[in-house]
Parts: C-alpha cells; structure tokens; sequence
C-alpha cells in the first residue's frame, strides 16, 4: 500500500490532490480542470440550502464566499454549513471585488436580481439565479443589457429544467414528427401555499410582498409554466395573454397583497397555453400535458409519463436519466461559463426564454387588473 502527502487532507482536498495522479495511473491525459469559483449571493430564497449544500461537498466547485446583508443569517448559515468566517460578507461588492468568483448563484427576493446583475457584469462575472428572472420587464432589458455589454451569462435555474419527464416530452413533440404540431399545452403548478408547507420565515417576508416578489403565485409558479411552454414553442413569443387572479386565502393576513391563484391563457398562433399557478392546490404539483395533432405526452412527476399516439393505447413509461451537463445546475453551470456547452436561445435557463417569461408575467397582470386580453406588440 503506498502514501501520498495527500494523507491527513480532508476528503475534497485529498480528492483534489489524487486525482492528477490517478489520471496518470490510469493512462488519461485529459486536462484536470481547476475548481471552478463560486459564490453564494442571498440566503432568504429557501432553494439555497441544497445549492449550498451540493457546492460545498463538490470537489469541483470552491465556495469563495456567501453574501447575506442580514447579519444574523449570514452567521446561522456559516456554521450550519461549516463556511469559515473569512469568507462571509455584508456588502455584495466587496465580496465581488475580493473573492474574485468565477460565477455567481442568487438567492436574493427577485427585485434584488437587477442590481446583483448589474454589479456582477461591472467584473465579468457570469451570474445563475433562481427563478424567476425579473419582477417586471424594465428589470429583465436592464440585466439583458448589462450582461450583453459583459459579455457574461445570465442563467435561471427552476426545479423542473431537471425534470427527465420533462426532457421526453420536449423531444417526442418536438423530435418526432409523428406528433405533429403542438395544439395545447397545459401546466399546473404550486402547493398549499408557501406558510402552510413551512418555508423559512425570511422566505415567506418577500413571497408574500407585491413589490420584492413582483406577486404572490402569479410569479412564484405562473413562471415555471411560462418557461416550459417557450421552450417547447422553440422560442416562439405568444401573440397575446389574458389572466386572471385571485386572492382566495382572503381571511388570511399573510395573504392579504398578493395573488394566491392564477390561470393564465397563453395564444400563439398555432397553439394555446393554460398556465395553472396556485397556492391553493391540496397537494405539490409540477406537472405539464401537451397535446399535438396525433398524440399527448404528459409529465406526471420528474420521471413518470403518460403517453398516448392516434389509434393506440395510452402507456405508462418513465423518462430517461439525464446526463451530464444537463442533469443538475451545477453541473452545467460550470459547463456553460467554461464555454463546454451552447445556450440555445430557448433552453430553459437562457436569458432570452426568460425574458419572454417575465413579459408573459407582465401582461398576465395587466390582464388581470383591466379585465382584458393583452396583445403582445413585436
């Protein structure tokens, strides 16, 4: 049995240490690719603890610093997960400037996501938040335009881009002609409502304030609707929306200024879209059914489907796993900032989807305020 000096490191350091000799034992000589240097901005959106947790335990990720201006998290969360105190920060700025990220990952309210941006793409650092993108569309063309002139990625990471269900409904529509076209999409989101499931109390503050969420269920759930259908539209924008929304948890104060419900009709010109965003639903849900002109392919849950083609039985099947880089967030985060991979401008995480998701969102509330059918202009 032989010894490195690699003996005594903690597990990720001695891992890191090993590895180029195991690639010379093994006969590869592909390149080791250095960590790659991340921070965590924000710790009140409550999808941060597993993105915390999975980029600590990586040994292809270096935690370089959290940002919390809220003292008493920023301390909670650094011994919680061992981060030391060296690398934690009050001020987004000076974590930029002396931590030097490669990237960042946001989990701050959504108003926020505009100025961390913006600060980000004044250093060149590519930027993946949690969805949704914006809380209006002078905050989405404000970050379009700041990571444009960076020349850095802007990525939005929902639960359902994960999805495997997902990725067998896009390409048996889209990639089998035996479907045809796509006629109607439907896209049911949401749970009992965010203090009934227990999230966080610094959670709960912002979903449940019009201003730093843009919403209530509108934009916590309409979002992951609208991302699905652009993409499996290609792209396509929507030539009009009409919605309607409601505050049904009226006898409760923890909902008295936002929407609780939403149902939004997405038209294109070949095809409609029902979104289905909800706080009230009595159970979780994050499922999608669309129907083309031979056939329907529904995701039940992240792997189980229901698929059925003209003249033929329903089936029950289960989506492929996905593989890497496509298979978790981080993953291909890094794959996208090491230029490894091509956003598409309708992958699910890109920019431009997103940027047509929040102009959905957009016009689903002035749909609702004014009773009409909003138009979108080109």
């Amino acid at each position: 049995m032989f010894r490195t000096h690699a003996a005594g490191l903690p597990p990720r350091r001695a891992l890191l240490v090993l590895l180029p000799l195991v690639m010379l034992l093994s006969g590869s000589h592909a390149p080791v690719q250095p960590p790659l240097r991340i921070a965590i901005v924000g710790l009140v959106h409550g999808h941060v603890h597993g993105f915390l947790r999975d980029a600590l335990s990586r040994p292809d990720f270096e935690v370089v610093g959290v940002y919390e201006a809220n003292e008493r998290l920023l301390a909670e969360y650094g011994q919680r997960y061992g981060v030391e105190a060296s690398k934690r920060y009050t001020d987004l700025a000076t974590m930029l400037a002396i931590s030097r990220p490669d990237a960042i990952t946001v989990f701050t309210n959504t108003f926020d996501h505009k100025r961390v941006v913006e600060l980000a793409a004044e250093r060149k650092i590519h930027v993946m938040m949690e969805k949704p993108l914006a809380v209006s569309m002078e905050h989405a063309q404000a970050m379009r335009d700041a990571a444009n002139a960076a020349g850095i990625h802007v990525l939005v990471n929902y639960e359902t881009t994960w999805y495997a269900s997902n990725r067998y409904v896009y390409q048996s529509i889209n990639e089998n002609v035996d479907y045809g076209v796509v006629r109607k999409m439907v896209v049911h989101d949401g749970h009992m409502g965010p203090r009934e499931i227990g999230v966080q109390p610094e959670f709960l503050d912002w979903l449940t304030d019009p201003v730093r969420n843009g919403g209530g269920a509108l934009t916590d759930f309409g979002c992951y609707g609208a991302n699905l259908m652009t993409w499996m539209m290609l792209g396509r924008r929507p030539i009009a929306v009409t919605a309607v929304l409601q505050n049904l948890k009226h006898n409760d104060p923890t909902y008295s200024l936002v929407d609780d419900e939403a149902s939004i009709i997405v038209e294109y010109p070949t095809a409609t879209g029902i979104i289905q965003a909800s706080w009230n639903w009595p159970y979780h849900r994050k499922d999608m059914e669309v129907y083309a002109d031979s056939g329907y392919a529904i995701a039940v849950d992240p792997v189980k489907l229901r698929v059925r083609k003209t003249g033929e039985e329903e089936q029950i099947t289960r989506g492929v796993s996905l593989q890497a880089p496509y298979d978790h967030p981080l993953t291909y985060l890094a794959a996208v900032v090491r230029g490894e991979v091509r956003v598409a401008p309708h992958d699910l995480s890109s920019l431009d989807n997103n940027l047509t998701v929040t102009e959905i969102l957009d016009a689903a509330r002035v749909s609702a305020a004014t009773g009409r059918r909003v138009l979108l202009t080109r």
